[in-house]
């Protein structure tokens, strides 16, 4: 009886394995070959359409960026008018150590860096991570050093493009991935946030 009893509960525990493992697998979707993402901001809505053929490498990560909600709370702590408006720090040091070397290595650059596109931003060749930067004029001159645009602004280009830019390039980089959001509350109050960012749509 005994045996039959801890049969039965290897049985159950085998189950229960194999059910968490297509539940943790039905999770991680495929990305698509174009969404779009709804960044919800402080001055109100920003949609970005993000195209996988445009830059597939980049695309994947900002697919699994958002669907971790990982752009949530984050600051657009670099805004210079009329060149880029830059976020993707997050309000939480803890957050941004466990993707600070998970690098992706570079896409071919299809699309140039025109008004309203988003691109990463970088330090270098394959050194990008989880910061992204609209386009707030046309920056052809980045297309030669490699910066390849994953997307466009579809909706809202108003707000993103008026974005807060006093501070310009003050806040530190380093500060932000050290404190996160406590430092530039402290220091930059005034700076434009990500309240969400959601996929609101896909197509496959």
């Amino acid at each position: 009886m005994r045996g039959l009893l801890v049969g039965a509960a290897l049985a159950a525990l085998a189950a229960l394995a194999v059910a968490l493992r297509g539940a943790a697998q039905a999770g991680q979707a495929a990305p698509p070959d174009s969404f779009l993402v709804a960044l919800a901001t402080n001055r109100g809505r920003i949609v970005v359409a993000v195209h996988r053929d445009w830059a597939p490498r980049g695309s994947d990560r900002v697919y699994e960026l958002v669907r971790a909600r990982f752009y949530d709370g984050a600051r657009f702590f670099r805004v210079i008018p009329g060149f880029v408006a830059q976020f993707g720090l997050p309000g939480d040091p803890q957050v941004g150590k466990t993707w600070a070397a998970r690098t992706i290595p570079d896409d071919p650059v299809r699309r140039s860096n025109t008004r309203g596109t988003v691109t990463f931003a970088s330090a270098g060749p394959n050194t990008r991570t989880t910061q992204l930067f609209f386009n707030l004029a046309d920056n052809a001159r980045l297309d030669a050093l490699g910066f390849a645009p994953i997307g466009r602004v579809v909706e809202g280009w108003v707000i993103a493009g008026a974005l807060n830019g006093k501070y310009g390039e003050a806040p530190s980089q380093d500060a932000i991935r050290r404190q996160g959001n406590a430092y530039l509350t402290r220091a930059f109050p005034a700076l434009d946030y990500i309240r969400t960012a959601r996929v609101v749509r896909e197509w496959r």
